[in-house]
């Protein structure tokens, strides 16, 4: 028995040691990181917890460079929750850890203020106007393999300044005089974004305006967007934006509002290093002297040749609001506000017939990144069916041929249809790490008015689309000391010319018809959790391109590319 026993306990040994090396041999993951707040301090004894299917709830504590470690995690999928007194709890969801791979997860804690600071305004300075990668590349892991031999993968697309809640709020007075759907001259924006889960981010925006009347209802514009990424390859996203603008007559056309509601969908879609497509489409119902429908796709594909040069294709179905936050990244209030005309439909009107502007624009255009130059050649082909002209001049809509604007000053007028085809080229050069000059050029097909002075109601049939060819020369940068941002652009077209040459035109290179001028100066004010900054936003400063028409009243009007304007405002952080 003795002997058996014995046996027995051998065999158990032998099968023992055979398998702990086996065992061993089984690589298991790991999780590590440091946990700092938004300055970069580490923060010690912050209890981080590692949650996942494969395993029991971990619970471990950074030390004093706020560094944390939890190894012998079984493959699987896992959770990093992160608490510490003072600060708002931070999850981290859908790690992901294979067999041997050590993850590095960073994590940045954040307070009650901090949570709810206020965006930064963007300029060119902050963004690339030339999109040489794709940008959800930043967001991928990065794959190392250590000198023994150990895979790790580090996750990246964090920093210091990412909060799970951001929000901005601004008030503007002055109108740009877009004609009708301009907004206020007095009004309000704000901005508020929420991260969802791990991947997804919901955004409400809205702009109220107000005026000094007591007889105009405020007109408004709110959206709400959500948008969610799966594995850096599909970022779709959804916004539901209600509109209301006011009557543009009071007398004429008492409670002749305008209301619209619209749904866009679109989803950004990356193909390797190598491709990044955008499709999308916007449904937009609007009631307006009558109900209509209206269908706009949109879309674009960029195809990276080399790392300095690429390839696109962009198809749109709306013209661009005119120095806004659907231009190029260097526009004026784009992350200030939603301003109204970014949402309203272009409507003009012909005996008293609503018409909604539709259009077609398809271009093709290839970039090249040369050393601190950047050049752009562009070919496009546009066609537009009942085009919104803009005048100056007190109107009502008695005549049921213009649309006024309440606020400004200008009123919206129907042109006739037109086509064209046309090309441009943009060189860009930084001169200075605070300092970027950008030159353009383009031609193409306008509205032009081959006689001036004659009567607006008789201007329709004058008007013809003729080739045009315009220049402009931009320049932005920053004072070092006063932190001042500003953007300075003069754009000349030649001829009584009343749209500007390539109208959708979202390079680089764009911008406003004329001299334009825009500031942005940052104000110290300690009594505020954030900043503040003062805004100046100055178009066609010289009210130049104001072509001559007669009104009914023999009374000068204006038809205009751009009528002059001047902006201002205050953005507040909390």
């Amino acid at each position: 028995m003795i002997r058996k026993l014995g046996f027995l306990i051998a065999v158990m040994s032998a099968v023992a040691s055979m398998a702990s090396p086996a065992w061993s041999g089984t690589a298991s993951g790991a999780i590590s990181g440091y946990v700092r707040d938004a300055t970069g301090a580490p923060q010690m004894g912050a209890a981080v917890e590692i949650l996942g299917s494969a395993t029991l709830a971990m619970k471990v504590f950074t030390d004093d460079r706020g560094f944390y470690s939890v190894a012998s995690l079984l493959p699987g999928t896992y959770s990093v929750k992160v608490s510490a007194p003072s600060f708002l709890p931070s999850l981290r969801e859908k790690i992901g850890v294979r067999a041997g791979a050590k993850l590095i997860v960073n994590i940045t804690l954040t307070t009650l203020f901090e949570a709810i600071q206020l965006v930064p305004l963007r300029t060119a300075a902050d963004d690339d106007d030339w999109k040489w990668t794709l940008r959800s590349v930043a967001n991928r892991p990065i794959l190392r393999v250590l000198p023994d031999g150990t895979t790790v993968v580090a996750q990246t697309g964090e920093s210091p300044a990412d909060h799970d809640l951001k929000g901005t709020l601004t008030f503007l007075a002055g109108s740009p005089g877009q004609g009708f759907g301009s907004p206020a001259d007095m009004n309000a924006g704000f901005v508020v974004e929420r991260s969802l889960l791990s991947s997804g981010t919901l955004r409400l925006n809205g702009n109220v305006g107000y005026g000094t009347d007591g007889q105009i209802v405020p007109a408004a514009v709110l959206r709400t967007t959500y948008t969610s990424r799966f594995n850096g390859v599909f970022e779709p996203s959804l916004a539901i934006t209600a509109l209301r603008l006011n009557s543009p007559d009071l007398n004429t056309m008492p409670g002749a509002t305008l209301q619209a509601l619209s749904v866009t969908s679109a989803d950004r879609i990356v193909i390797g290093d190598r491709l990044e497509m955008k499709l999308g489409s916007e449904l937009q119902t609007i009631q307006f002297m009558g109900r209509v429908n209206a269908f706009k796709p949109f879309g674009s594909a960029d195809f990276h040749l080399t790392p300095n040069t690429v390839l696109e294709y962009q198809y749109a179905s709306s013209i661009p609001a005119m120095g806004l936050g659907d231009r190029s990244s260097d526009d004026r209030l784009e992350s200030a506000s939603s301003d109204l005309s970014e949402t309203a439909p272009r409507m003009s009107i012909t005996g008293f017939t609503p018409a909604v502007e539709r259009a077609h624009h398809q271009e093709v255009s290839i970039s090249q990144r040369i050393g601190k130059n950047n050049v752009q050649v562009a070919f496009y082909s546009d066609s537009i069916i009942d085009p919104v002209l803009t005048g100056v001049g007190e109107l009502t809509a008695e005549s049921g041929e213009v649309l006024p604007d309440v606020y400004s000053g200008t009123f919206s007028y129907q042109g006739n249809d037109f086509a064209t085809r046309g090309m441009r080229v943009v060189l860009q050069r930084k001169l200075y790490s605070d300092l970027t000059a950008t030159l353009d050029y383009a031609y193409g097909g306008v509205l032009d008015l081959s006689r001036p002075d004659v009567q607006l109601q008789d201007a329709r049939d004058w008007i013809h689309a003729e080739q045009r060819q315009s220049v402009a020369a931009k320049f932005s940068g920053t004072l070092p000391k006063a932190k001042t941002r500003w953007i300075a652009s003069y754009r000349y077209t030649g001829g009584h010319t009343l749209t500007p040459v390539d109208l959708f035109n979202t390079s680089a290179g764009h911008s406003d018809p004329y001299l334009n001028l825009f500031v942005r100066q940052p104000i110290p004010a300690s009594f505020l959790a954030g900043h503040m900054e003062i805004l100046m936003d100055l178009r066609n400063l010289l009210a130049q391109g104001y072509v001559p028409v007669m009104g009914r009243d023999g009374r000068t009007l204006y038809l205009v590319q751009s009528a002059r304007s001047v902006r201002g405002g205050v953005a507040f952080s909390f």
